[in-house]
């Protein structure tokens, strides 16, 4: 059983779990966005045992993580998500609006670039040379993660993110979704077969930072200007081409 404990006599009782929780994220966050479990539990004030526990937890939730060949703990892609919410995203818009402009003039058809917003997706920018009305609409705007392809590559690539949508929505994920994501994690790319919108087929890949997602870039089209075989072909092509970095 979990132990709370109180600010005074008169302040608002706290939960002490979640206190070393977030003790623990700023503790990792302090030492530069790494720290090692021991360092944690002892700059914690806590066992090692009651630390591991609780960094298990907020590594299958996603807000932290461990590298490969690394022992150490860093902070995870939720504590990023939960930021953007209120964030700036202008370094990733400037950064990757040339990768933008070159899968647009490609592809022929409409570039995206989409963050996760808390439980949904946020479009940042939009590249549209064949209809350059279509971009005058201010960015950002949100749509729900289910069903588009930016969705399925946050919820299949951002940990944390799948369990946390199928404990808070309406309608759980159903089978057909859930197998949805685990072909886009299989395949690195998500494709949508008018699935959102009615006549309009797309492709997204994700775009990572130190190995983490951190955006998506999509392309969308007419159904029948973009069938199946040549979405795949795009999303390859996407794949290969070089993005930077955000500094």
């Amino acid at each position: 059983m979990q132990s709370s404990s109180s600010s005074g006599p008169t302040g608002p009782r706290l939960i002490q779990s979640v206190e070393r929780a977030t003790a623990i994220l700023e503790i990792i966050a302090r030492q530069g966005g790494a720290a090692s479990l021991k360092q944690i539990a002892a700059l914690a004030g806590i066992g090692k045992t009651t630390a591991h526990n609780l960094l298990q937890t907020l590594d299958h939730l996603g807000y932290v993580r461990r590298r490969s060949g690394d022992t150490r703990y860093y902070l995870g892609s939720s504590i990023l998500n939960l930021a953007r919410i209120a964030g700036n995203d202008s370094a990733t818009r400037a950064k990757l609006r040339p990768t933008m402009e070159a899968i647009a003039r490609r592809t022929g058809h409409t570039a995206w670039l989409a963050v996760p917003a808390g439980d949904e997706v946020a479009y940042l920018d939009i590249v549209d040379f064949r209809h350059p009305e279509a971009t005058s609409a201010p960015a950002p705007f949100r749509e729900k993660l289910e069903g588009s392809a930016v969705g399925l590559i946050f919820l299949a690539f951002i940990p944390g993110m799948a369990k946390r949508l199928a404990a808070t929505a309406a309608d759980m994920p159903d089978h057909a979704t859930r197998e949805r994501i685990e072909e886009t994690r299989a395949k690195g790319y998500a494709l949508d077969l008018e699935n959102y919108h009615p006549g309009i087929n797309g492709v997204a890949i994700p775009w990572r930072e130190n190995g983490d997602v951190h955006a998506s870039l999509c392309v969308t089209g007419p159904a029948a200007e973009l069938p199946r075989g040549k979405l795949i072909r795009l999303a390859w092509m996407m794949m290969e081409m070089p993005t930077p970095s955000v500094q």
